[in-house]
């Protein structure tokens, strides 16, 4: 299931004298089962990019193709597409409103009027997904969890639905350094075993460097890099003009290189730093 984005351009109050361009002209092509990190400052179209592809915002101008239906014609039936594409918005627990963990998740496939038997499964494949025991968890009050936890549920509650496609928009914001490391992990998990098509919109280098095929930059409403988190990161430059970074390793690398250090510079994760030094200091040693 393909999303194809041609020519999107979307104008918040068009004819006043608050209009805004958010999107300028966006081309972009995502493939069935890719993991895409989306990333930019603040204010670079993000999260008005992220809710034209399940319809919840219409373009100005343009067209988006999902599992190849242009959801921008009249007519289309968007509850189709909604039920293929999942969107979690920023903290999503602050969504999170039953009793219990087991019904909270349920809500979204009852709506699609499932039978109880079908709703159920979904719900235990939906927990199991995101590393929540059904057992210990189901009959919970999801208020009593932690932060991580919390989220999790929120993002089990999308899941349920079994969408093609699962959006998230900074997922990890706010949380400590495990919850983010504990919905990082579900996620790639989602995306490796279940073959989902990944949409991540995220501010952190290291995050978007741990788990993503694929970079989108967007600055001022355009998508101006596309590419491997290798080819991206090696735009230091461009990025930094526009308000972003790389990964802390990567400028760690270049000071090393510049000291003298023989390794590598197409390094973003600090697991690819550990094994380049080791592998160097062995060659020196053995010299």
């Amino acid at each position: 299931m393909s999303i194809e984005i041609e020519n999107l351009t979307h104008v918040y109050m068009k004819g006043t004298p608050f209009e805004k361009k958010a999107l300028d002209n966006i081309n972009i092509k995502i493939e069935d089962g890719q993991f895409v990190a989306l990333i930019g400052h603040t204010g670079s179209g993000k999260s008005t990019l992220i809710q034209h592809i399940n319809g919840l915002l219409k373009p100005t101008s343009g067209k988006i193709i999902v599992d190849d239906t242009d959801i921008t014609l009249k007519g289309t039936k968007l509850t189709d597409i909604r039920k293929k594409v999942g969107l979690v918005f920023q903290y999503p627990e602050y969504q999170i409103f039953e009793e219990t963990i087991q019904k909270d998740i349920a809500y979204g496939p009852k709506n699609l009027k499932l039978d109880e038997e079908e709703v159920m499964e979904r719900v235990k494949r939906a927990m199991k997904m995101v590393n929540l025991d059904y057992k210990t968890f189901a009959d919970k009050s999801p208020f009593e969890l932690s932060g991580g936890q919390k989220r999790r549920v929120a993002i089990a509650g999308v899941v349920a639905m079994e969408p093609k496609v699962l959006i998230l928009d900074e997922p990890t914001a706010g949380l400590d350094p495990k919850g983010r490391d504990d919905i990082l992990g579900q996620i790639s998990k989602l995306q490796k075993e279940y073959k989902m098509t990944i949409i991540l919109v995220s501010h952190s280098m290291e995050d978007v460097a741990k788990i993503a095929d694929r970079i989108l930059v967007m600055n001022h409403g355009k998508c101006i890099l596309d590419g491997k988190p290798n080819e991206i990161f090696k735009e230091i430059d461009t990025l930094e003009s526009i308000g972003l970074a790389v990964p802390e390793v990567t400028y760690l690398v270049r000071e090393l290189r510049k000291k003298g250090f023989n390794i590598s510079e197409d390094i973003f994760t600090v697991q690819q730093a550990k094994e380049e030094i080791i592998s160097y200091l062995r060659s020196v040693k053995n010299a």
